[in-house]
């Protein structure tokens, strides 16, 4: 399967969850449902909590088949030799990353500006997070929304593969795509749902 294609329907999860395993099980129902790849994000463990989460991830995310990455952690990523890890303008530059992680693992990126996403391109970035697309309530410090328009006009100046994230619910999935995403990265629509297995077949449903 290509990335762009493991890029396709993209679980980041939340340490709202309350403890390992309870993000585990999680993500094993929704990686039951159809989702194609899942991000660690946990911002408020401890270092052991994310390991243990990253290592349980990784076993559930090899039997199935998915994509699995590390939010901002290479060391984490290293560690549970997760597929890759997913930067932003806080952490380790690409650069740095890509010589750590070495040839085959897949960096992720989210740029603010321009030049934010010109030098993770040059520097050998495998994709790009954009967004937020609609306005989002799981990351405090997202920014404006940039609507669907201005977000088609971020994927047609990219060089590598773009997933939208931010504020996306189920059914604004397909836009996402249609604006020229190869992904849609959801939080809440899948991580919070009452029944995530059932939510990630509903995702299916509108991208499949």
């Amino acid at each position: 399967m290509t990335l762009e294609r493991r890029l396709r329907r993209y679980l980041v999860t939340d340490s709202g969850a309350g403890s390992v395993e309870r993000l585990v099980s999680i993500c094993e129902e929704a990686i039951q449902g159809g989702i194609t790849a899942v991000q660690l994000r946990a911002k408020d463990w401890s270092d052991r909590e994310l390991l243990r989460a990253a290592c349980d991830l990784r076993a559930a995310c090899d039997r199935a088949g998915t994509l699995f990455i590390v939010n901002d952690r290479v060391d984490i990523a290293l560690a549970s030799n997760a597929d890759g890890v997913h930067l932003g303008v806080d952490d380790l530059p690409v650069g740095v990353a890509r010589e750590l992680l070495g040839p085959g693992k897949v960096i992720g990126y989210s740029p603010e500006t321009p030049d934010d996403r010109i030098a993770a391109e040059e520097a050998g970035v495998d994709y790009l997070g954009v967004g937020p697309v609609f306005g989002t309530q799981t990351k405090g410090d997202a920014g404006e929304a940039l609507r669907l328009d201005r977000f088609a006009e971020l994927v047609t100046q990219s060089n590598v593969p773009v997933i939208g994230i931010g504020g996306i619910a189920i059914d604004d999935a397909r836009s996402v795509i249609k604006a020229g995403a190869v992904g849609v990265a959801v939080v809440g629509a899948v991580f919070f749902a009452k029944e995530p297995r059932a939510a990630a077949i509903e995702l299916v449903a509108q991208i499949p």
